[in-house]
């Protein structure tokens, strides 16, 4: 087993929460189907933890990617298996691209384009505090701003998804965010 392999193994458990949440940024709250955020995230860590010998990246960013293209392949997996009913390998594309996207939406909420390897070090470093700081709200203030600033949904949206007033969910939103600020200050981002 490489060095970098070895390194993998232990890495791939701090990387959890931001794993949940780009999960959780494609798979709304109280998903229907029943597909929980944390099951798929636990079985990509532990295919990361036994596939480790085959990761071949030295940073932190690469691990990141490489867990974060497992997670999207589980997710689709799982997605599919929803709806094995209606099969189209054209579906079947379109579904991991839209994963994809969505992921794509989300990091570029959060970070910057085409950073330096020490700006990707930090940026990583951000994610990491910024997923764990989202776990430690509650969960309708994270619901709200995942589905508003991650997924781009309208007030009247979460609104109707949450069963909730327009001015229930701003208040959810202004309290979660502000929630946020103060997690994100007391690690130092």
């Amino acid at each position: 087993m490489n060095h970098s392999a070895q390194a993998a193994g232990p890495q791939v458990e701090r990387f959890r929460e931001y794993l949940c949440l780009l999960a959780r940024a494609h798979l709304p709250p109280r998903h229907p189907s029943r597909i929980e955020a944390s099951d798929i995230v636990q079985e990509t860590l532990l295919e990361a933890y036994a596939q480790r010998g085959n990761f071949r990246g030295q940073s932190d960013g690469e691990l990141a990617a490489w867990l974060k293209q497992m997670l999207v392949h589980n997710l689709a997996d799982a997605l599919r298996g929803r709806e094995r009913a209606k099969r189209d390998v054209r579906r079947e594309k379109s579904i991991e691209g839209a994963i994809e996207d969505s992921f794509c939406r989300t990091e570029d909420w959060l970070a910057a384009h085409d950073p330096s390897p020490s700006q990707q070090a930090i940026r990583i470093e951000q994610l990491l505090h910024l997923a764990d700081a989202l776990a430690r709200l509650a969960e309708e203030q994270r619901d709200a701003v995942v589905l508003h600033h991650l997924q781009g949904w309208s007030l009247a949206q979460i609104a109707t998804h949450l069963d909730r007033s327009e001015a229930s969910i701003a208040g959810l939103l202004r309290r979660g965010l502000k929630k946020l600020r103060e997690l994100m200050e007391e690690r130092g981002v």
